[in-house]
């Protein structure tokens, strides 16, 4: 199966990369091979493929869920992450190969998904211009992150905020194109399973996006102003280590140590994003495993706060046990 999943990789990556981080779609654009511009992922070979297969290790954080005389599992992901994390390690490996469905926050290789996803994040004709400051500063990160002027031109403000937040991370060697849910998807694929979804594509746009114009005016700001002082590349990085070796404590820290929840609008977004989606969550992941076994993947967050998913479904009546992962 292994072979299987390599030529799915190499099929998917050959294809473009999709970002899957909260559901937002992006095409790998940058032509630019000058000194100042962030590295791009390049289609790797199949001699790279195999190194990383046979490399493949154990990260993330892994637990057992049983109810009714059923395991599942489940599974934290990141949105962000490098080729050597392309393929699963022997843990995940052998919790994939009990299960009888993956599921994902979204299904993304549901065409139907895909134009919602599109429609959702694109800019509107009714959407209100931003202040010229704000304009000014998405068009300067743009530039930074070696982008046509106008290749984000036709997404929401935030959204083009949110897009060039994570693009910022491949100076870091860290790309939305090797993404954990990218990898499950391809491994569903590849081995003939079922991939479920936890969410509609409008309740996951309805955590994502801001409000009201107000709201996205700030949350662009935000993201502005973390670009510039380098708390969103920290973050990044931070963030991706803790899950790479299976600091749930320092993920549990988020807050305190990513520069990103200074306010309480920041904090009430964070729950939105969070917490708040988290017992619709539960409540599926019930319904589905009564029905069959399942590898669940979920941002690693939401394992975290006073909404954790695993305290959630210990509250349906599972029994969650983690998993011991040779990190």
């Amino acid at each position: 199966m292994n072979t299987d999943l390599t030529r799915h990789l190499h099929r998917w990556l050959s294809a473009g990369a999709l970002l899957l981080g909260c559901g937002l779609g992006w095409a790998q654009g940058s032509t630019s091979t000058a000194a100042s511009c962030p590295p791009v992922a390049q289609r790797p070979s199949a001699e790279q493929l195999d190194a990383a297969r046979a490399a493949a290790r154990d990260r993330g954080l892994l637990w057992r869920i049983s109810k009714g005389g059923r395991s599942s599992y489940l599974y934290g992901t990141i949105h962000l992450g490098k080729l050597e994390w392309a393929f699963p390690g022997p843990g995940i490996e052998r919790a994939l190969a009990e299960v009888q469905a993956v599921v994902l926050e979204l299904d993304t290789s549901d065409p139907a998904t895909l134009t919602k996803l599109q429609r959702a994040m694109a800019r509107k004709p009714d959407t209100p211009a931003l202040p010229a400051a704000l304009r000014q500063g998405l068009a300067k990160e743009t530039q930074a992150a070696c982008l046509p002027a106008q290749a984000l031109a036709d997404q929401l403000p935030a959204v083009q905020a949110l897009s060039l937040t994570l693009l910022a991370a491949r100076w870091d060697g860290l790309d939305a194109s090797f993404a954990q849910e990218l990898t499950l998807a391809q491994v569903a694929q590849a081995r003939g399973l079922p991939l479920l979804a936890l969410e509609t594509v409008d309740e996951q746009m309805a955590a994502l996006l801001p409000a009201t114009p107000a709201e996205s005016e700030r949350f662009v700001a935000q993201a502005l102003a973390q670009l510039r002082n380098g708390a969103a590349r920290r973050g990044a990085v931070r963030l991706t280590e803790a899950w790479a070796q299976g600091r749930l404590e320092d993920l549990a820290n988020y807050a305190q140590w990513c520069d990103c929840v200074n306010t309480e609008e920041e904090s009430q977004m964070l729950r939105r994003l969070n917490d708040d989606r988290n017992p619709a969550m539960a409540s599926r992941i019930d319904r589905l495993h009564a029905q069959r076994s399942l590898f669940v993947g979920v941002g690693a967050l939401h394992m975290t706060g006073p909404k954790a998913l695993t305290d959630l479904l210990r509250q349906r009546g599972f029994e969650v046990e983690r998993v011991r992962l040779e990190h």
